[in-house]
């Protein structure tokens, strides 16, 4: 005759299921399947090719690794201060300051485009999560000029099911991820160099990470205003293949 199943462990069942779920739904929040338009943009990468900026694989890693710490030191402590206060409010105030961080048009622009697209998917996808709709749906419907940037809305997303520091590794993981691919479309390097050399940069990116994490909004700095500039440029450019 079987034992019967205690309270006990019916509660660690539950637990361990709920834990693998949320799993599931961290690693397709980080997957390039999720239609959030990363891969119309380039981070600048197209018009530092066509300024001469980078025409080797040296250029093309040096340059990474230039974008992965401007990232880092401009973009991870929104992404840090709203995981640590997801809420209405904080959102708001985080999304109106990086709006008048990002002088740059065409970084803002690129911004308010993954940010509204991954949060219209995030409402509707991971259910599980009520309060991103109910964030989304009232701050739609605010008198406050809102810009739904990418950085503050990731945070928002990864507060409920990552730790601090895996969510700020992740916003570096889809930015080294996004560059090495428009790499590769751009003809710099082919998909397994590309690959090489994203497993590569990731040392670098993890020593990144630790310099940069866990800093509020407020010292959100930019390491790389030439990057900024070159990416300005980009609307000026005779052909595009990317967005920004």
């Amino acid at each position: 005759m079987a034992k019967p199943i205690g309270e006990d462990a019916i509660s660690e069942s539950v637990a361990s299921r709920s834990s693998s779920c949320s799993q599931w739904s961290q690693w397709q929040l980080l997957d390039s399947i999720l239609p959030t338009g990363g891969f119309a943009h380039s981070f600048g990468l197209e018009a530092a090719v066509q300024t001469r900026l980078v025409s080797s694989p040296t250029d093309l890693e040096t340059h990474i690794i230039h974008v992965l710490d401007n990232t880092a030191s401009l973009l991870l402590p929104f992404v840090y201060s709203s995981l640590k206060s997801p809420d209405i409010e904080t959102w708001q105030r985080l999304d109106l300051l990086l709006d008048a961080t990002l002088t740059n048009q065409v970084s803002s622009k690129a911004s308010i485009s993954q940010g509204s697209a991954l949060f219209r998917i995030a409402a509707s996808v991971f259910t599980e999560i009520p309060s991103l709709k109910m964030i989304r749906d009232a701050s739609l419907g605010s008198s406050k000029e809102l810009r739904f940037h990418h950085a503050p809305i990731f945070g928002l997303c990864v507060a409920f099911g990552m730790d601090a520091e895996t969510s700020q590794r992740a916003y570096l993981f889809v930015t080294l991820r996004d560059v090495a691919s428009a790499a590769t479309r751009l003809n710099l390097v082919g998909p397994m160099g590309a690959s090489v050399m994203q497993h590569r940069i990731a040392v670098v990116a993890e020593t990144v990470l630790e310099k940069w994490k866990d800093r509020e909004a407020s010292e959100a700095c930019q390491t790389s205003p030439l990057l900024d500039v070159v990416q300005g440029c980009h609307g000026y450019l005779f052909s595009r293949l990317f967005c920004s």
